[in-house]
């Protein structure tokens, strides 16, 4: 019996940060050295796109002013990023969140892009699941957004929730929804296919604050075969915001 108890805290233990790698119960396929960069709310990094701004994501027209604000620090009036650590669950260390800080960005806009909202329904595995089924028509809702995300990399297993589209690309579902580890679509930022907060940054221990080298191995993940850490503190469950 104390054998066990021991595994249970140990096991429990464990779970207060970056996860060793496992495979969820389900099958959605798994993408493999994929370039992920970084985004967080409240970024600026080019005002005269008209995606250049994290003020506003492609699910949500307020998401700062949804989120609580800079997702980092602010310097000279500008939101810039900072180191995140285990010690308070790398959450921000200068405002208080009011949406999940572990989120990211796949290249699907299944709203705002009209081909991608077009065929939907026929190339996102879980569109005729309970919840989602019969929405195919409706703009205000998306399929993606809040949907989680397992990511791993060099050992680290970390989970966020989907809350903007991108990068560089808005309809590349061979690459999302593939089953042979497609390349992204994308060519921008050394062809990334994933932005990732600086929560999921310093969760997975990438080598760079906001570069363009860190690869991570991802897939899609069902939220009741989510673990427990510091990515489930705070789940956003907000709906699209026009």
């Amino acid at each position: 019996m104390m054998l066990v108890a021991v595994s249970a805290l140990l096991a429990s233990c464990s779970n207060a940060g970056a996860q060793a790698p496992e495979t969820p119960p389900a099958t959605y396929p798994l993408h493999t050295g994929i370039v992920a960069t970084t985004f967080w709310v409240g970024e600026i990094f080019d005002p005269s796109a008209s995606d250049g701004s994290q003020v506003y994501s492609t699910y949500d027209s307020s998401w700062a002013a949804h989120y609580g604000g800079c997702d980092g620090v602010v310097i000279s009036g500008d939101c810039g990023t900072e180191a995140r650590s285990a010690g308070n669950g790398y959450f921000p260390t200068s405002m208080t969140p009011r949406e999940n800080p572990f989120y990211l960005d796949l290249p699907f806009d299944d709203v705002n892009d009209p081909a991608a909202f077009a065929r939907r329904a026929a190339v996102i595995p879980w569109a005729a699941e309970p919840g989602y089924a019969g929405h195919e028509k409706d703009p205000a809702f998306s399929y993606m957004k809040n949907r989680w995300v397992q990511i791993n990399k060099d050992g680290k297993t970390c989970y966020g929730q989907i809350q903007d589209a991108g990068p560089g690309q808005y309809n590349d579902a061979d690459y999302v929804f593939g089953s042979a580890d497609q390349r992204p679509a994308n060519t921008k930022f050394n062809s990334a296919g994933m932005d990732v907060s600086p929560a999921l940054n310093g969760c997975l221990g990438f080598t760079d604050l906001n570069g363009e080298d860190d690869r991570v191995d991802w897939r899609f993940v069902d939220e009741k075969d989510v673990p427990d850490g510091p990515w489930r503190t705070l789940i956003t469950v907000s709906g699209v915001t026009s």
